[in-house]
C-alpha cells in the first residue's frame, strides 16, 4: 500500500451535486485526502429517484436488479422478504477478488467515482448510501481490494464490491494509519452505520467503470508530467551530443505538419536550449549533416504520445460526466436496463498510452546509449567513465534502462483486444479495462525511471562538455544539472554505488521537481 494520511478536517470540501466531478477532484480526493460531501442537489435528486425504485419495487412484475437475480440468473423474480438478503449476497459473492493489495490512492478514487454516479440520482439507491460513503472517505477507511477480480464488464464488479462490503461493515480494510482491521471495527470507530442494503442498492454500488477511470485519471496527470519531462531530458542530451537545435525551429512544426503535440515538444526543447554554447558544433570535428532519429525526431516521437494523451483526456472527461449503472433510473422515470457499464471506451485509451509510454522510454534509452558509445558521442569518454577499462562509469545504467524499456514493451501488448466469456455466457465480451489500467500504472512508474537513467547520463555528459571548456550551459540544462546534483545524483568521477543515484533522480523526475527546477528558468513549458 501507498502511504496513509489521516484526512485533514481543515482541508477543502469537494461537493459532489449533480454536476460533474473533475479530474482535479478525483486527484485531490485520491491522494491529496481531500473531504467529500453529497450537495443538497444530488441529495434531491436521489431521493426522487428513489420513490421510483420504490414504486417498482412494490409491482408484482419482475424488474432487473430490483426484483430479480442478476447476470444469467436475471430470469428468477426475487419475493419481497428475499430482496434484502438478495443485495447482500450480491456484495459477499461478488467481492471475490484475490491476489496483491491494490494501493490506497486507487480504491479512494475507486469509493468517490462511484459515489459521483450514486450522487447523481440516476442509480436509485438512498441518499444515505452515498453519504456513509462520503463519510468512509473522510475517516480515512480504505477498503481492502485485491489486484484480480474485474473483467471490465459490469464494471469493475469484484474491486466495488469489497468497497460494498466495507460499507455493510464486513471484509477488513485499513485505517487512517494504513493498519488492517475488521472493516465493522472501523466504521464504529467513525460513527457510521453499516448499510443495510435495499432494493437495487447492491447491485448500483458495484456496476460501474470507476476502478479503469480513477487509475486513467491519476495516469493522464503522470504522464503529462512526464512528457514534458521527456523533452527536457531529450534537449539535455542534444546539447550533450553536440548537436543541432535548428530541427526544433517552429516553421519545420506546426505549419507543415500539423501535429499538435509535435509543435509543443519541440518548443519546449527549443525552450531549455535557450543560450547554449553547445548547440550547432555537429560541423566541427566530426561533420555530421544530420543528428540521429533518437535526437532529431525526438518531437515527433513525443510528439504523438501528446496527441494520444489528448485523446484519453477527452475520453476521461466524457467518462467522468457519465452515470455508469445497470438499470439506470432516467430523468422522466423510467428504469431502463443498458449496457454502459462495459469498459471498451476506457480501455482502448489504457492500452493507447502503454504503448505512447513503450515509445518514448524506447527512444529515451536510444540517446542514452549514443551518450556512452565513444563512437558515437563525439568526443564523450567511453560509458562517460572517470577511467575507461579502469570505471565502467555508466554501463550498467544502460542495462537497466534497457530493462525496463523492454518490460514496457510488454506491458504495451494490449489488454482490450482479450476478452473471456462469464456469467454462463450472459456477459460474453468483456473489456480486460481494469488489467489495462494495472498494467499503465507500471508503464507510468517505469517510464519515469527511464527517463532518469537519461537524465544521470546527459547531466553527466554536459558536465564533462563544461570541464573541457566546450562551451555555456543553456541556462535551463544548467538548472536541471543543479537539480539533479541537489537531489543527490552524483555527476562524473570514480566508480561508486550507483543504485542509490539513479533512485535519486527516478524521485527527482517522477515528483516533478526536475521540470520544476527548469520551469523556474525557461517559464511555464507546455
Amino acid at each position: 500500500m501507498d502511504m496513509h494520511t489521516a484526512v485533514d478536517p481543515a482541508a477543502p470540501v469537494i461537493v459532489v451535486g449533480k454536476a460533474d466531478v473533475s479530474a482535479e477532484d478525483v486527484i485531490a480526493v485520491a491522494r491529496g485526502n481531500a473531504r467529500v460531501e453529497i450537495g443538497p442537489d444530488a441529495l434531491e435528486e436521489m431521493a426522487t429517484a428513489r420513490k421510483r425504485i420504490e414504486a417498482l419495487a412494490a409491482e408484482p412484475r419482475p424488474v432487473y436488479g430490483v426484483s430479480t437475480g442478476f447476470g444469467a440468473l436475471a430470469v428468477r423474480h426475487i419475493s419481497p422478504e428475499l430482496r434484502a438478503q438478495l443485495q447482500r449476497s450480491l456484495v459477499r459473492s461478488h467481492a471475490a477478488g484475490m491476489g496483491p493489495v491494490v494501493e490506497r490512492e486507487v480504491v479512494r478514487a475507486l469509493v468517490f467515482l462511484r459515489m459521483k454516479t450514486l450522487a447523481s440520482g440516476r442509480t436509485g439507491v438512498r441518499p444515505l448510501v452515498a453519504q456513509n460513503m462520503a463519510a468512509m472517505l473522510n475517516a480515512g477507511i480504505t477498503p481492502v481490494v485485491r489486484e484480480f477480480g474485474s473483467l471490465g464488464c459490469s464494471g469493475d464488479l469484484a474491486p466495488l464490491s469489497h468497497c460494498a462490503l466495507a460499507l455493510m461493515g464486513e471484509g477488513t480494510a485499513y485505517d487512517a494509519e494504513g493498519v488492517e482491521r475488521p472493516a465493522g471495527e472501523l466504521l464504529a470507530e467513525a460513527g457510521i452505520e453499516p448499510v443495510e442494503l435495499l432494493e437495487k442498492e447492491g447491485l448500483a454500488l458495484i456496476n460501474g467503470t470507476d476502478g479503469m477511470l480513477g487509475m486513467l485519471v491519476m495516469a493522464l496527470a503522470d504522464l503529462g508530467r512526464l512528457f514534458t519531462t521527456a523533452d527536457i531530458t531529450a534537449a539535455m542530451s542534444l546539447e550533450a551530443l553536440l548537436g543541432t537545435d535548428k530541427v526544433l525551429a517552429p516553421e519545420l512544426h506546426g505549419p507543415i505538419r500539423p501535429h499538435p503535440g509535435q509543435a509543443l515538444s519541440a518548443a519546449n526543447m527549443l525552450a531549455v536550449l535557450a543560450g547554449s554554447g553547445l548547440t550547432g558544433h555537429h560541423q566541427d570535428d566530426a561533420p555530421r549533416v544530420q543528428d540521429a532519429y533518437s535526437i532529431r525526431c525526438a518531437p515527433q516521437v513525443a510528439g504523438a504520445g501528446r496527441d494520444t494523451l489528448a485523446h484519453a483526456q477527452l475520453v476521461a472527461s466524457r467518462e467522468l460526466a457519465a452515470s455508469v449503472d445497470n438499470p439506470v433510473v432516467l430523468p422522466d422515470g423510467r428504469v431502463e436496463s443498458n449496457g454502459n457499464f462495459h469498459g471498451a471506451p476506457v480501455a482502448y485509451v489504457l492500452d493507447f498510452l502503454a504503448i505512447a509510454a513503450a515509445d518514448l522510454g524506447s527512444i529515451s534509452e536510444r540517446r542514452t546509449d549514443r551518450l556512452l558509445d565513444k563512437a558515437r558521442s563525439h568526443g564523450l569518454p567511453a560509458f562517460l567513465a572517470d577511467d575507461p577499462g579502469v570505471d565502467s562509469g555508466l554501463m550498467i545504467a544502460q542495462y537497466t534502462q534497457a530493462a525496463l524499456v523492454s518490460e514496457n514493451k510488454r506491458l504495451a501488448v494490449p489488454a482490450s483486444v482479450d476478452s473471456i466469456p462469464s456469467s454462463a455466457m450472459q456477459e460474453d465480451h468483456v473489456s480486460m479495462g481494469w488489467s489495462a489500467a494495472r498494467k499503465l500504472r507500471q508503464s507510468v512508474d517505469n517510464l519515469a525511471r527511464i527517463l532518469a537513467v537519461e537524465l544521470t547520463a546527459s547531466a553527466r555528459a554536459l558536465e564533462i562538455r563544461t570541464d573541457n571548456g566546450s562551451g555555456p550551459l543553456a541556462p535551463a540544462t544548467a538548472a536541471a544539472v543543479a537539480a539533479a546534483r541537489a537531489a543527490g545524483v552524483g555527476g562524473a568521477g570514480r566508480d561508486r554505488f550507483l543504485s542509490p543515484d539513479l533512485e535519486a533522480a527516478a524521485t527527482l523526475v517522477a515528483s516533478g521537481e526536475l521540470l520544476k527546477a527548469v520551469e523556474s528558468v525557461t517559464g511555464p513549458l507546455a
